[in-house]
């Protein structure tokens, strides 16, 4: 496959750190940087922002709820017209800043609560898809593989890459399994290996139940603020370049208009 190796970075806040950003950016193919309401602030995204381009990591908006005390996980019942706002002004600030350091910004990616509640609410995926494609409909929508804001973002006609999760479990019916429940992280690198190969040999999502749901995918996804995420990514990224697979940024993949 050819196929591309994601991460979610920029999130710390102020003195406070989040993962480790800059040996994840050593790893990773793409980098979806916090663009401050859930996580990150001018100063994490300018410092961010600048090492990916050191590294030539494409470089994604990460927007998410205004929710810094919940990092952007708990769940927000907004109007569509705040939530075209809360998107595009988020895009605004990453691009502007992006652009001042020298970067593009090449593709989009929900965090969070936003992600998840607009991954099973179409009309609330519809309205994050349309503010991207009214932002600027050359980005890329990194969305979860076989969920609503991949349908959404496909009838748009947008380049979609469809996203599985390294670290994360799914339900049967492709959602992943709540955070709340046992077994919803996987909390050791072996584990993470194992999903990714797996993922890849079936052909589609491998629920927590040993169901497959058949999907082509472009991404995978690591979390970068797991403990174990650098040693996972780097040994992911291994792995894949030892069974054959060829990784690439996303901008640097081929999308299918649908």
């Amino acid at each position: 496959m050819k196929i591309n190796l994601n991460a979610d970075l920029g999130e710390s806040f102020g003195p406070w750190p989040m993962g480790d950003d800059a040996n994840l950016l050593k790893t990773v193919d793409s980098a979806n940087i916090a663009c401050g309401f859930h996580a990150g602030d001018p100063v994490v995204m300018s410092r961010t922002l600048r090492a990916a381009i050191d590294r030539s990591v494409s470089i994604g908006a990460h927007p998410g709820f205004a929710d810094l005390q919940g990092f952007g996980r708990r769940k927000m019942e907004l109007p569509a017209e705040e939530l075209t706002a809360l998107v595009q002004f988020q895009l605004s600030s990453i691009e502007g800043m992006a652009r001042t350091a020298g970067g593009k910004l090449t593709h989009v990616k929900p965090h969070g609560a936003l992600n998840n509640m607009a991954c099973d609410d179409r009309a609330m995926a519809d309205v994050i898809t349309s503010a991207v494609h009214q932002y600027d409909a050359s980005l890329i929508f990194l969305a979860p593989a076989l969920s609503e804001l991949e349908k959404s973002a496909r009838a748009l006609s947008m380049r979609v890459a469809g996203e599985v999760f390294a670290d994360r479990a799914y339900t049967d019916s492709g959602s992943l399994v709540s955070r709340s429940q046992p077994g919803a992280v996987l909390v050791n690198t072996e584990d993470c290996i194992a999903h990714v190969r797996n993922m890849i040999e079936a052909g589609g999502i491998v629920t927590q139940t040993g169901k497959v749901l058949s999907t082509t995918f472009k991404s995978i996804c690591i979390h970068g603020d797991n403990h174990h995420a650098v040693e996972s990514a780097k040994r992911i990224r291994q792995t894949l370049l030892d069974d054959g697979h060829e990784l690439l940024a996303l901008s640097e993949l081929e999308y299918v208009s649908r």
